[in-house]
């Protein structure tokens, strides 16, 4: 059997086990069980109206979206080439597959996580649970991620082995056809993405800040109180965001970096002018290779720990972390394995220092530096590390002291994991050369399967202890959900920075392959070319405007949306006396339409920008794609950091750990008021970001060659 077709099959059979693994999980959680007690019938209903608004918020954000895909699919096969529209389609469908199976396994396992404490009392039975319902986001992410484009490879390999001028249905615009289905498909879940994180960011902090409004400033109840209508919509939006916005961003970077690196590995081939076929053909697949073990590893690391369900202990920052390592380990050891098998018998490139171990060494790096960056985010936004002790200590001299030490905490951070990429980069290009980089991209997302699975623990312990908080059950059990909860917030600000970390990478890959499609040899962009400089220029401040369009809008929609609480509890006293249930689906409603009508703006800014760009010239949109990045990844970093750290010091006065001041205190509102402020950085801005620089840079990447040869000056 050929060597790719043989790859391309053993990438399905694991596709397939991980699926497989996934439909397990998920029908173990949604299964119904005997609710014995009032309490388990009340935290059950109360989890099946969190599910039908996410549903219904779902359905109602995809009337916009799918016609907005099959207009943009119906211009790239009407006009580019006549397959890249269906392949379009498919990154689209793919994306929104992981969606939507993720996010209803995690109102499923938000009940279960509940019940779990609740049965047990025992918070390594409750990490287990809240594991598994992360795992079906996690191995959907990676698995429908590679199937599309396997597929796609498949197709390709069958009938389209030679290189073929694209054709649309009405129009002939040059362009490479086989480039032009990856990208398209790349596109795709770009697409997705950035409705899902742009909607989804505005209904969960819209829904999460007139919330805090309502129940720790204004009328001073406990958080999750279920008295206030908007706390509903709050537990909806972190599905929506966290569980499906979080699916579709790792998704995308996941797939924007395999088919980066495919366009680099032509690229590097017309490079050297080389006639070893061959070797192009293996650097073309080792991606594919990479991403297949890297998915069984996380099949084997997730598996290791459900196998763990007896045994899990009181630490689940530790149980977590197992996940991580064992799914990392076999990812680096099947890494240093194949690339011997495919590299160690034949000549490689010249700039491979080391040889056959180059590739393996590439991937290494940028394991590394995923590995790393997740620590650097935990030291700046746990509750363990002193920086956000620090950030609570100083709570009680007010909110202007608070805030200005937070954004000095998230100015500072950006200088490691920043260090960290930018090392990455530079010894990946000397080991292995510009494959080098995208390699290293690609080892740090190789495993994204089990990252995603952890960082998707956290919204699922967070809306477990909402439901236990407002069905009142026993302090006991919230004390378990709590302490999953604040574990899940470190796991999500080290998810948050993961996603950033994979998007530097991801963007500078596809940088380098957009440039590589106007320049013969050596690429290079002249950056003391005024062409390129105004680039940049215009680049750096899309990205400010791209982020007040971001900030305006959330606000707006949660002042919006507290007025129309607060309304409600005015006009229907009986509502905090218990006698009357608050109007749950109006806020609902009206956190949908709000957030609906907010995302459509910032969504296709990062679709539409790049195309009039490119009649400036490659100079002026690669110029503009280096200065969003620059601006952007560290602005992200910022916004993740410093929203994560202010999230964890009101935990950490809440947990009673600031000596004299509880809940309730002028310190605790002073940490509510950072919590508030942190929402729209961690959650909206900042996960935004990373999309917005990957899409302006697949779009440049689609469409280049078909302005290749057309430009005004």
């Amino acid at each position: 059997m050929n060597i790719n077709m043989g790859t391309y099959i053993a990438a399905l059979c694991i596709i397939a086990v991980a699926l497989l693994m996934v439909v397990k999980n998920y029908f173990n959680i949604k299964k119904s069980k005997n609710h014995a007690t009032p309490e388990e019938d009340s935290m059950f209903k109360l989890a099946k109206t969190i599910r039908e608004g996410a549903k219904v918020f779902m359905k109602t954000e995809y009337r916009t979206i799918v016609p907005v895909v099959v207009l943009i699919a119906l211009g790239f096969s009407l006009f580019i080439e006549s397959t890249s529209g269906l392949t379009f389609a498919l990154g689209a469908c793919m994306s929104s597959a992981a969606v939507f199976i993720g996010m209803y396994g995690a109102t499923y396992a938000n009940y279960r996580v509940a019940r779990r404490a609740f049965k047990s009392k025992s918070v390594g039975r409750t990490v287990w649970t809240a594991l598994k319902g992360g795992s079906i986001s996690g191995l959907s992410v990676q698995a429908f991620g590679m199937l599309g484009i396997t597929i796609i490879y498949i197709i390709q390999y069958l009938f389209f082995k030679d290189y073929s001028t694209g054709h649309g249905l009405i129009a002939g615009l040059e362009c490479d056809a086989n480039i032009m289905r990856c990208t398209t498909y790349a596109l795709g879940c770009s697409t997705v993405a950035m409705f899902n994180r742009v909607a989804g960011g505005n209904f969960t902090k819209s829904a999460d800040i007139s919330s805090d409004i309502l129940n720790k400033l204004r009328h001073d109840l406990p958080e999750d109180d279920p008295r206030i209508p908007n706390v509903l919509a709050d537990f909806i939006g972190d599905n929506v965001n966290d569980i499906a916005g979080n699916c579709s961003d790792l998704l995308e970077s996941f797939v924007a970096t395999l088919v980066a690196s495919s366009l680099i590995a032509g690229i590097v081939f017309k490079q050297n002018g080389s006639t070893a076929t061959d070797l192009y053909n293996l650097t073309c697949l080792f991606p594919v290779v990479i991403a297949t073990i890297g998915l069984f590893g996380c099949v084997i690391g997730i598996g290791t720990a459900m196998l763990r369900k007896e045994s899990m202990g009181e630490n689940p920052a530790g149980e977590l972390n197992l996940v991580t390592y064992v799914s990392a380990g076999i990812t680096i050891a099947g890494s240093l394995i194949v690339s011997y098998a495919m590299f160690g018998e034949i000549e490689v490139y010249p700039n491979w220092k080391a040889g056959w171990l180059s590739p393996c060494i590439a991937a290494l790096l940028g394991i590394i530096s995923g590995v790393g960056i997740g620590k650097i985010t935990e030291i700046y936004t746990s509750t363990d590390y002193g920086f956000v002790k620090s950030l609570a200590k100083v709570s009680p001299e007010g909110a202007a002291f608070l805030v200005t030490l937070g954004d000095a905490l998230g100015f500072r951070s950006c200088l490691p994991p920043g260090i960290a990429i930018a090392a990455s980069i530079v010894l990946s290009y000397i080991t292995c050369g510009l494959y080098g980089i995208a390699i290293a991209a690609l080892g740090m997302l190789s495993f994204v399967g089990a990252t995603v699975s952890i960082d998707a623990f956290g919204p699922i312990s967070d809306n477990g202890g909402g439901i236990a908080e407002g069905c009142h059950l026993d302090p006991e059990v919230r004390a378990i959900t709590d302490k999953l909860d604040a574990t899940g917030n470190t796991t999500a600000a080290i998810g948050k920075g993961f996603a950033i970390g994979s998007a530097a990478y991801a963007t500078v890959s596809l940088i380098f392959a957009y440039v590589g499609n106007f320049t013969d040899g050596e690429i290079t962009l002249n950056m003391a070319d005024p062409i390129t400089i105004a680039g940049g220029l215009v680049g750096a401040v899309l990205v400010a405007y791209f982020m007040a369009l971001l900030m305006y809008n959330t606000i707006d929609a949660a002042v919006a949306m507290a007025d129309a609480g607060d309304k409600q509890l005015t006009d229907h006293p009986g509502i905090l006396t218990g006698e009357e249930k608050p109007d749950y689906e109006a806020i609902i409603e009206m956190a949908t339409k709000l957030a609906l009508r907010k995302m459509l703006i910032p969504s296709i800014l990062a679709i539409v920008i790049p195309i009039p760009c490119l009649l400036l010239g490659y100079e002026f949109v690669g110029g503009m794609l280096v200065g969003a990045t620059f601006v952007a990844i560290p602005m992200a970093i910022f916004m993740g950091n410093s929203g994560g750290a202010f999230d964890n010091a009101k935990k950490y006065v809440e947990e009673g750990l600031l000596e004299g001041y509880e809940k309730g205190s002028d310190a605790h509102k002073t940490t509510v008021v950072g919590d508030t402020i942190g929402d729209t950085r961690k959650d909206v801005v900042g996960v935004a970001l990373d999309i917005f620089i990957k899409m302006m840079s697949t779009v440049a990447n689609t469409l280049a060659p078909v302005f290749s040869s057309v430009r005004l000056f």
